[in-house]
């Protein structure tokens, strides 16, 4: 975590972005740089009760809203391959300012405009626990984001809030510093064990662990009762434009607002792309309930602490005696402490997703959670970045079908990451598959009979990252998407090529997603991107903007 906030802000440029072009610009190939992965990414692919294998998926790898009524009214999962795909747009991380004031609000008001003309449905911002109740317990502050929403439905859009619960910073694409707020920080300060910490001692102030859930340990609240508090208070404020102006409700339940645990942490250097991560369980609350795990079973030497030969960070799974080819992950130890583990990430999910639903309901908004995208080592037997981050998911056992289910239960839209990824595109070490991944979320969400969104994982501009969206929107296997959300709003989304490129790709998404593939390489331009630079009313916005 950074110690000062860094501002981050890219709205459109408030220039004609139609730069002068380069030789290079022009040219017909594409060329990936290394893509590091982000807490963005994650998944993978099995599925017995889809009639499909593991080893089916990698050896085809190997080669290559309902406004009214009641809450989340699922229609069931995607099946037309010609239904429209919304897109939305994932504003700035720091669009709320440290002081709660939305930052640059004339700015903000072009990019809307700019995004409005484009096609796109609407935006996505986080709502930060660390700035809402900065001030103290049960003291909130929503007017930047009332603030916010104003201006959105102002501009014909739709707006997706993440309930955030977790810090921004230390990992890839953070570009601020936004902690928990200071009196949690406090609670922190005196009772460490109310973070995950890993085997050697190392605490992560992320996110607050889950095996506090349901102990007073916040000023006298649970952990749970905190967050219900703060989604209360939430649709205590925004209730005349819950279902309306505000579609959906992302529910955060981890790190970077994911379901998981923080088993890759990129702050100080702990962690690099592809290490299999670790083990989030050495906090005095999680050991206390394996230890009860372990006794229950009559194996009382199974709870001292969680396995001794899972390696550490930045070691691949062959060089560990847990997760190699026949490790211990595939003993009866080995799968009782992987029950435990994903289990309690289950139990973690529930308890959080059953509130906001009892919360939300009747408002008409859409609930959503995220599950991350992790696939490096996916076509290992072990899975092992998956298993460290929570996922029980290994060449003989489905960890995402669980985690369909459960959002299934409650109505929540199952957002997925790593949508743009190609597996040629990933280096050969890190055994990865992010397609294959994709595939059997989509498998598991379409037999948990819930509906499935997606978002890219890394900042990507180009025509091949925008077709292998479009290409995973449809529905040949498994289900098709119900919305996209772009990774990021900054100022290179406006140039010239760039924006042309999104302009594009909604209007391909708006039609089902069946132009299989974006032109490489634009250099015509659009009628829709002249036409937002040459706007008179547009061109005043873009220099009071300046002002």
């Amino acid at each position: 975590m950074t110690s000062a906030m860094r501002s981050s802000t890219s709205f459109i440029s408030l220039k004609d972005t139609r730069s002068p072009k380069t030789p290079d610009d022009f040219s017909g190939t594409i060329c990936f740089a290394h893509i590091k992965p982000s807490c963005r990414l994650q998944a993978k692919n099995s599925m017995q009760e889809a009639q499909l294998s593991h080893d089916e998926i990698l050896m085809t790898d190997g080669r290559k809203s309902n406004k009214g009524g009641e809450l989340h009214a699922i229609s069931g999962p995607r099946s037309s391959n010609d239904s429209k795909v919304p897109v939305f747009v994932m504003l700035p991380l720091d669009t709320i300012t440290i002081g709660g004031n939305l930052n640059k609000p004339r700015a903000m008001n072009a990019s809307l405009m700019a995004l409005r003309s484009a096609g796109v449905e609407g935006v996505m911002v986080d709502a930060w626990w660390g700035l809402v109740e900065k001030d103290g317990p049960l003291k909130y502050n929503w007017e930047g984001y009332a603030e916010l929403v104003k201006m959105v439905q102002k501009h014909g859009l739709k707006l997706q809030v993440v309930m955030s619960f977790h810090q921004c910073g230390g990992n890839v694409g953070d570009s601020c510093s936004i902690p928990l707020p200071p009196w949690v920080l406090e609670e922190i300060s005196k009772n460490p064990d109310l973070v995950y910490t890993d085997r050697s001692g190392r605490r992560n102030p992320e996110y607050i662990s889950l095996g506090c859930d349901s102990l007073p340990l916040l000023r006298g609240r649970t952990p749970i009762q905190v967050y219900s508090d703060y989604m209360r208070s939430f649709r205590k404020r925004f209730k005349d434009y819950l279902g309306d102006v505000i579609m959906e409700i992302q529910v955060g339940m981890g790190p970077c607002g994911e379901l998981r645990y923080p088993a890759y942490p990129e702050t100080n250097g702990t962690w690099r792309f592809p290490g299999i991560g670790e083990f989030q369980c050495y906090d005095k609350y999680m050991r206390a309930s394996l230890e009860a795990s372990a006794e229950a079973l009559g194996k009382k030497d199974w709870g001292r602490g969680g396995p001794h030969d899972s390696g550490q960070y930045n070691h691949f799974p062959e060089e560990t005696g847990f997760f190699r080819r026949d490790g211990t992950w595939n003993t009866e130890y080995g799968q009782f402490f992987l029950e435990w583990y994903s289990g309690k990430l289950l139990e973690h999910g529930e308890k959080i997703l059953a509130a906001a639903e009892g919360i939300f309901r009747g408002t008409g908004a859409q609930l959503s959670g995220k599950v991350a995208g992790i696939h490096w080592h996916y076509r290992t037997r072990s899975h092992a970045a998956e298993l460290t981050a929570g996922y029980y998911n290994t060449r003989h056992h489905d960890g995402y079908l669980p985690i369909a289910r459960m959002f299934s239960k409650h109505g929540v839209v199952f957002n997925f990451t790593c949508m743009e990824m190609r597996d040629g595109e990933q280096p050969e070490h890190a055994n990865c598959s992010p397609q294959g991944l994709v595939r059997q979320v989509k498998m598991a969400t379409r037999t948990a009979g819930t509906e499935l969104a997606g978002e890219n994982a890394l900042e990507r501009y180009d025509a091949g990252a925008y077709s292998q969206v479009m290409a995973t929107s449809r529905s040949e296997s498994g289900n098709g998407l119900t919305a996209f959300t772009y990774l990021r709003m900054n100022k290179k989304l406006f140039e010239g090529d760039n924006w042309r490129q999104l302009v594009e790709f909604v209007k391909s998404m708006s039609e089902g997603g069946r132009k299989e593939k974006l032109s490489e390489c634009d250099t015509h331009g659009t009628n829709l991107y002249i036409g937002f630079i040459k706007d008179k009313s547009v061109q005043k916005t873009k220099e009071a903007a300046l002002a």
